[in-house]
């Protein structure tokens, strides 16, 4: 311990406060100046700090403020007065560590032949999410999973916004019910029974931020640590990065014509707790999963204890015949958790999503669902419910599915006239993309990095594979957002660049 101030006051004098704004007030800047002096060692433990009169007359400011400075370390703990004066604190264990001693610490490592990390130690689940595709701009064109933007009606859903806060109390400025606000629950039930044949009551409805965190929730609710989750392959990033952020065990089950392909052997060797499937358009392939696989898959997950997701993410966009129904719907009691999002029906930053749950898990979830939820966007989701009740919902729907019909065909056509290299056409008629496959010699990840540098934005095809074969190779091309008249040239480059990609 160092009883004298001069070193203190040399450290402090190092250079003379300012007067500006953007520096902050003297308080701020003595304050910053005393902190990093301590945490760096240049003020050891137990020196003491100068008087406030000898400090303030030194650095020409108000001894008040010193005062004030030494307050607030105290209260931090940096310092501590006693009868002597203002001592630095003896702390236990350094508070900051320098990037010299990071570097020094990594030289260690190496040197006792253990790895050298340049970031911090993360949960060892992270390791296994993996980025499969570069991410590309929000308005890029052929952008897969973008609904129009422009043609959303803004203003329409600008007065739905101001009659929920006008009519709204004081009250929905405070958190709300954890399973999200009872009009937009009852408004969703109602849209589902007519729209989706989904079964279900308006408390079985949960509102969540987007599908992603429905899927996200089904995987908390339903699985522990250790179980199996089988997926689609190729399929939905996000399902697969839910289930490993749950520590589950991921078996892909590949998809054909008829959807996800599930036989008597998979079903023995390793069972699952949690099934993800896109049943009314497989996403990326575009194949709907037949009645016959529907009823056995529910008749299996019944009878082996697991759950089925039902991610219904685009379905309300089909452009040839009736909807396909929901899977939900087809038996009473189904193990079935029906996901929706409202990201394509009206806009992605809104993160509005639901997850419907079977009747049978309502009275195990609630408390758990009120404790690990709160309840929040209360305006937006009552101006959802006042949208969808007024009909404006609707209207918009049927508004977005002639331009998206009209938009799939446009691209359909030019992709015949303009592609110049062998492919086929997948994506049934629905949603807002197609699968183009290409032959494995056309790289499908260079295609896709080369077409970002022009502002094109497909998904490579096997970036949706957790076990590629030669058939994931190809592009998923979205149309939602990108102007029919722009697909003839875009084509035009894409099969450039496939050409430019082709191995040798």
């Amino acid at each position: 311990m160092t009883d004298s101030p001069d070193l203190a006051t040399a450290t402090l004098l190092e250079a003379a406060l300012v007067k500006d704004r953007d520096a902050g007030s003297m308080q701020r800047q003595l304050h910053d100046r005393l902190k990093r002096a301590i945490l760096d060692g240049s003020l050891a433990p137990g020196s003491r700090l100068p008087g406030s009169r000898a400090l303030a007359e030194a650095l020409s400011i108000s001894r008040n403020t010193v005062t004030a400075t030494y307050e607030h370390l105290a209260a931090e703990g940096y310092v501590q007065p006693d009868r002597q004066g203002t001592r630095v604190t003896e702390l236990s264990s350094p508070a900051l560590l320098a990037p010299t001693a990071l570097t020094a610490l990594s030289t260690r490592s190496a040197r006792a032949g253990k790895p050298a990390t340049a970031t911090p130690p993360t949960a060892l689940r992270l390791a296994r999410i993996q980025s499969s595709a570069p991410r590309a701009e929000m308005d890029a064109a052929l952008r897969p999973g973008m609904p129009s933007l422009s043609h959303f009606p803004a203003a329409a859903w600008r007065r739905a916004l101001d009659r929920a806060i006008r009519n709204a109390s004081p009250a929905t400025l405070g958190y709300g019910d954890p399973l999200g606000e009872l009009p937009l629950r009852a408004a969703i039930a109602r849209h589902l029974a007519i729209a989706r044949g989904v079964r279900c009551e308006p408390h079985q409805v949960v509102i969540a931020e987007g599908a992603q965190e429905a899927i996200s929730l089904c995987v908390r609710l339903l699985s522990n640590p250790g179980d199996t989750g089988w997926v689609e392959d190729p399929g939905y990033r996000g399902a697969k990065a839910a289930m490993h952020a749950g520590d589950l065990r991921i078996v892909p089950l590949r998809v054909d014509a008829e959807g996800l392909c599930v036989s008597e052997h998979d079903w023995h060797k390793h069972p699952p707790r949690l099934i993800y499937t896109t049943p009314s358009h497989q996403y990326p392939a575009g194949s709907v999963l037949s009645i016959a696989r529907r009823l056995a898959l529910i008749a299996q997950a019944r009878h082996h204890g697991a759950w089925i997701i039902e991610d219904d993410y685009d379905s309300e966009f089909r452009h040839n015949g009736e909807p396909i129904g929901a899977m939900q719907g087809l038996v009473a009691q189904s193990p079935v958790l029906y996901v929706g999002t409202f990201s394509k029906t009206m806009f992605p930053s809104l993160r509005l999503g639901f997850v419907v749950l079977p009747e049978q898990l309502m009275a195990a979830v609630r408390v758990p669902l009120e404790e690990m939820l709160r309840g929040g966007h209360r305006h937006e989701q009552l101006a959802m419910a006042d949208f969808i009740e007024s009909g404006q919902f609707s209207r918009h729907l049927g508004r977005m599915r002639r331009l998206y019909r009209d938009r799939q065909q446009a691209l359909r056509l030019a992709l015949g006239k303009h592609l110049k290299v062998p492919h086929e056409i997948d994506g049934g008629h629905c949603g807002l993309h197609l699968t183009v496959r290409l032959p494995q010699r056309f790289d499908d990840r260079r295609i896709a990095a080369e077409a970002l540098r022009h502002r094109i934005a497909p998904s490579a095809l096997s970036g949706f594979a957790m076990q590629p074969t030669a058939s994931d190779n190809g592009l998923v091309l979205g149309y939602g957002n990108t102007p029919a008249e722009l697909f003839e040239p875009l084509v035009k480059r894409l099969s450039q660049l496939a050409r430019a990609a082709e191995r040798a």
